[in-house]
């Protein structure tokens, strides 16, 4: 049985378990990039991610290059940059200077970003509730983003932004698929999108000290082995489970997985010896109610 195949009756026999995994998958990401971290800069860790991820999709990818490809290769050049290549980097740029559980926590921002932009661009209806819900979230999210060393409120940690803008890349990139791809299998553009941005990644990653550092680092085959667990699991298989889930049950159901990726990121954060004070638990159940509440559809 094809891999894809098995993924598929997995999730239709057993959608809350697989929803899950997949918590667990993604809120794993953010102490994988941590450890990535050790040897290897933000950009070669971002771009290592993609290539490895891609490495997984390939198949897919020269499967229906000559179908989609060529007549959507601007569109999926620019989910692959929105959706994958910026925000990697982004986020390891971020864990320079912030925990990986906060990381995982202002990731929860995603649906709350993805509803602002639909509503600014892309004409998406915006609730009264939902509005309420974007404004708890960001209220959230400043919270986080003001408490100190100390757990106190001081200045802001501007490391915060590079997670913020993220969520704003994959905010856009969530509108794109329902405007240029919601025709199209899932599994098609995401592989496509990821060609698309591989070259990007390896020109770049071959322009840095790369090689040096493999060769150089004693910590060099150990962040290579995270990051490489980091780009096939947690970002190709990730992919591949939430748009099985999506097919086979709903979006609705399948963005509860938004509530689970920051418990998941804070337990591993926990387990690492993270330091985590009274006001990110609150800024945490901010943004998650603020995410509750612009998922509500009444």
């Amino acid at each position: 049985m094809k891999v894809k195949n098995y993924i598929s009756a997995l999730v239709k026999t057993s959608p809350s378990l697989i929803l899950i995994f997949l918590a667990i998958i993604w809120g794993s990401s953010f102490i994988l990039i941590k450890k990535g971290l050790v040897a290897f800069s933000p950009g070669q860790v971002g771009t290592l991610r993609v290539v490895f991820a891609f490495l997984i999709l390939s198949p897919i990818a020269f499967k229906h290059f000559k179908t989609h490809f060529k007549k959507h290769w601007k569109e999926m050049l620019a989910l692959g940059l929105l959706s994958n290549l910026i925000p990697a980097i982004l986020f390891s740029a971020a864990e320079v200077g912030l925990s990986s559980s906060l990381a995982g926590i202002l990731n929860a921002l995603t649906p709350i970003m993805t509803m602002i932009i639909g509503a600014l661009f892309f004409t998406t209806a915006v609730r009264g509730n939902q509005i309420l819900g974007i404004t708890v979230g960001f209220i959230g999210s400043l919270m986080i983003s003001f408490v100190g060393n100390g757990g106190e409120l001081g200045t802001f940690n501007f490391y915060a932004l590079f997670v913020i803008i993220a969520t704003i890349c994959y905010g856009i990139s969530a509108n794109m698929v329902k405007k240029f791809f919601s025709g199209m299998s899932a599994n098609v553009f995401s592989s496509l999108a990821f060609f698309s941005i591989t070259p990007i990644a390896l020109i770049y990653l071959v322009s840095t000290d790369f090689i040096l550092i493999l060769t150089t680092h004693p910590d060099a085959f150990s962040s290579l082995f995270y990051i490489f667990i980091l780009g096939t699991i947690g970002t190709a298989l990730a992919l591949l489970l939430f748009y099985r889930i999506i097919q086979n049950t709903n979006a609705v159901f399948a963005t509860t997985v938004t509530y689970l990726i920051p418990i998941v990121a804070v337990l591993w954060g926990f387990v690492d010896g993270e330091n985590l004070y009274p006001l990110h638990f609150v800024g945490m159940l901010l943004i998650i109610v603020g995410v509750y509440f612009s998922n509500k559809h009444k």
